[in-house]
């Protein structure tokens, strides 16, 4: 007879179905890495969580796309955040630590949101194969004046373009991003990003393509949308910044899948954390 586990799909930066960004959830303690990618495969969405007890923390999490296990992911963590909530397992005012690949993260849920620790990384000013990676993203090549480029130690580019439109308008060559980024041993994932935005309260709106880990365009993620701020921060665009203020980020609205992340950071403590809300949109069992 075949093994059955609970497997949840959550839509996370959202509250309204069909919206944000979709991850699965699994809390299962007895499956092998190789399991997960394999259920990770089958269920093919950006991201699948994987949830277990631990000794070091209140839970282990992993995060696996289709063909990997990554290092961060925000927004399926605040999709499992969610799933323990639903499943009585957190309260609506409660803060629990995750074990994971990248250490041990601080979350919690507050009231229907959620907020989740993001990792600091470290800033670098990036000047390598500029033109070959925004030939790749399908800029005009009379646009590529005045961009601005930032690097993060994890592998992330940022890349600052001058409107929506330009942003909207990229057609990138997922082939040739994907070859450049292995190429490039210093980068993996290219966020761009505009401070012209479609809500009035949000800051910066941006897209985020991932394609050396399977996902070509991420609806919307959580683990650069917390950087963003420092980013944004480091490039002066964001002038009234005070400690803990709550900054939103918009994302996935190009792709039918709106989303909303608030990030905050504390200059004190040097804590980067992302909110959101999530909402279940299917709950069923996977046979193996």
């Amino acid at each position: 007879m075949a093994n059955e586990i609970e497997f949840y799909q959550i839509d996370a930066f959202t509250k309204e179905i069909f919206y944000g960004n979709p991850a699965g959830v699994i809390f299962h303690n007895s499956l092998s890495d190789s399991d997960k990618q394999l259920i990770a495969r089958e269920i093919n969405l950006s991201e699948t969580a994987f949830i277990s007890y631990s000794k070091l923390a209140d839970y282990k999490l992993q995060w696996f796309t289709p063909t990997n296990e990554v290092n961060l992911c925000g927004h399926a963590t605040i999709a499992s955040l969610h799933y323990l909530f639903e499943k009585g397992l957190i309260d609506k005012n409660q803060s629990i630590t995750f074990e994971t690949i990248s250490g041990i993260i601080k979350c919690s849920s507050d009231n229907g949101k959620y907020l989740m620790q993001i990792p600091i990384p470290q800033l670098y000013d990036f000047k390598d194969m500029r033109n070959d990676i925004l030939a790749a993203l399908g800029v005009e090549k009379n646009n590529y004046k005045d961009l601005q480029f930032i690097l993060l130690s994890n592998g992330y580019l940022f890349i600052k373009v001058n409107s929506l439109k330009y942003l909207w308008d990229l057609k990138p060559d997922f082939k040739q991003l994907k070859q450049l980024a292995k190429t490039n041993n210093n980068f993996s994932d290219v966020a761009v990003f505009t401070t012209e935005t479609i809500d009035k309260d949000s800051s910066a709106h941006l897209r985020f393509f991932a394609p050396v880990d399977g996902i070509d365009e991420d609806p919307v993620t959580g683990s650069a949308c917390g950087p963003l701020l420092l980013v944004m921060l480091r490039l002066d665009l964001i002038k009234d910044f005070n400690d803990d203020k709550i900054i939103y980020f918009e994302q996935g609205d190009v792709l039918n899948r709106k989303g909303r992340v608030g990030v905050k950071y504390n200059s004190i403590m040097n804590e980067l954390f992302i909110i959101g809300e999530a909402v279940t949109i299917i709950k069923g069992k996977l046979f193996y």
